[in-house]
């Protein structure tokens, strides 16, 4: 009975915490002194729906793996918010800190059971208490990084001492860090994970539990989006050295609406964003969803399995003809408006590739495009991944990760760093009732403004256009 009211104080915690309106939405509690036990902070990191739902999604909004037409543009289902991140304009801002709120309570909590972990007196083995400390430590960078691609500027030489994020160590409210710079941003985000990948057990027992192989993960993850391409080279190669395993798409139900299971072999770590009545929400069912770009429909070769499994043409439902929505989601569910955005083998792959064929190890980036492509198209009809030299490769594989990791959350930061090199530069396009919207490369518009109700209730400075 002790332990299923610690267990129902935390979860009014959570939700006492959720319901908060200042800008990090933290209000001390009395519940802390609840934890008492390891168990107590085990129970804390299993709450599936604080640790690994609702993570940010305005730059999936702004970024180019899909479109809408003008049908659904107009329709009354897509918001005035969303229509204005869409087609890029200058004071596209959130007036709920929904997401904001959402990535900073996940951190409270995060320092509420650091903070338990130092005081319990355990007679678990030190493996126990470490393991725990790694996972807090890991979801506080992982709650930490998105908000870092939607609201700060892309990390580079010219932009680290430019405005952070507040950067939460303590469960006090009445610590106020300000807005930092983003090189403390992002020195935190790598402290963390680099301590958790120290202190975690090598796997999980389930994928909506963090670990040692997801710790490793996301530090590439995170130094590929901060162009430390050989630090992402070593980490993406740990991370693969504990688990490399990929599903042979041959095997999955190509008919299938929802192909993939959630907790698949290839998730290392399990997130979602939640899309639900968004203009990015997908799926089987109405008419009203986002269509897949055309330039990656049209980038899959025919015997390439992904063209069947990721996307499904509009056939049955009033959509322009020719036209594609996306399928590829690891929940487990046809219609499902949570969109993966966790850790998976697959990017890990390309990370390595990649970051080795920037290093001009034309052989080891081919082989790892192999070991991946293979499992990716029709048995039998694999012509090979080939390059003449490593530009060659690096070029082949950009184009391989954008339609691997389609509507995965990842491709706003893709062009925020690649755009910064002049042979990948883009200036995105759009066309709504008739009016042509572009964002060109390096604009100020990469940078999302800090929704309103965050500038409102605190002191920290709103990003600049």
């Amino acid at each position: 009975m002790k332990n299923y009211i610690k267990y129902i104080l935390a979860f009014m915690c959570t939700l006492m915490v959720s319901a908060c309106q200042k800008y990090v939405d933290i209000k001390k509690s009395g519940s802390q002194s609840f934890i008492e036990t390891t168990k107590d902070v085990q129970l804390i990191l299993d709450n599936y729906d604080l640790f690994n739902l609702d993570y940010p999604l305005d730059g999936e909004i702004s970024a180019d793996d899909y479109y809408m037409d003008d049908n659904r543009y107009n329709s009354d289902v897509i918001q005035a918010e969303d229509k204005a991140l869409y087609t890029w304009q200058p004071t596209a801002i959130r007036a709920s800190s929904t997401q904001w709120v959402a990535a900073y309570n996940k951190i409270y909590h995060c320092n509420l059971m650091l903070e338990a972990l130092d005081k319990i007196q355990a007679s678990d083995a030190p493996t126990v208490i470490n393991n725990l400390r790694g996972s807090a430590l890991f979801l506080r960078a992982y709650a930490l990084w998105p908000l870092a691609q939607a609201y700060i500027k892309p990390y580079g030489t010219g932009t680290l001492q430019e405005p952070g994020l507040p950067i939460h160590t303590k469960s006090d409210i009445n610590d106020v860090p300000g807005r930092g710079t983003v090189k403390a941003t992002y020195d935190a985000i790598i402290k963390d994970l680099t301590d958790a990948a120290s202190l975690l057990n090598t796997t999980s027992s389930i994928a909506s539990r963090p670990n040692k192989a997801a710790a490793y993960a996301m530090l590439a993850r995170v130094y590929l989006s901060m162009e430390d391409y050989p630090n992402a080279l070593t980490s993406a190669d740990a991370a693969l050295k504990i688990k490399s395993s990929l599903i042979n798409f041959n095997t999955l139900n190509l008919d299938s609406y929802n192909p993939f299971p959630r907790f698949n072999q290839e998730v290392i770590f399990h997130s979602v964003i939640d899309f639900y009545n968004s203009v990015l929400e997908v799926g089987y069912g109405d008419e009203d969803k986002a269509l897949i770009a055309p330039a990656i429909i049209n980038a899959y070769a025919d015997n390439d399995l992904r063209k069947q499994v990721y996307v499904k043409e509009n056939l049955d439902v009033p959509e322009p003809s020719g036209t594609y929505r996306f399928v590829g989601n690891y929940e487990g569910a046809v219609g499902s408006s949570a969109l993966f955005n966790g850790l998976a083998v697959d990017e890990l792959y390309l990370i390595r590739a990649e970051c080795n064929a920037r290093a001009n190890q034309t052989a080891a980036a081919i082989s790892d495009m192999n070991k991946l492509l293979v499992t990716r198209w029709a048995e039998g009809t694999y012509p090979g991944f080939a390059a003449s030299t490593s530009e060659d490769a690096l070029t082949k594989i950009l184009l391989e990760r954008r339609k691997e990791l389609l509507m995965r959350g990842l491709r706003w930061t893709d062009l925020r760093r690649l755009n910064k090199d002049n042979r990948f530069a883009k200036t995105l396009t759009r066309t709504v009732n008739g009016n042509v919207y572009t964002l060109p490369a390096n604009d100020p518009r990469y940078t999302l403004l800090i929704p309103q109700e965050v500038i409102t209730n605190s002191k920290l400075p709103q990003n600049t256009r």
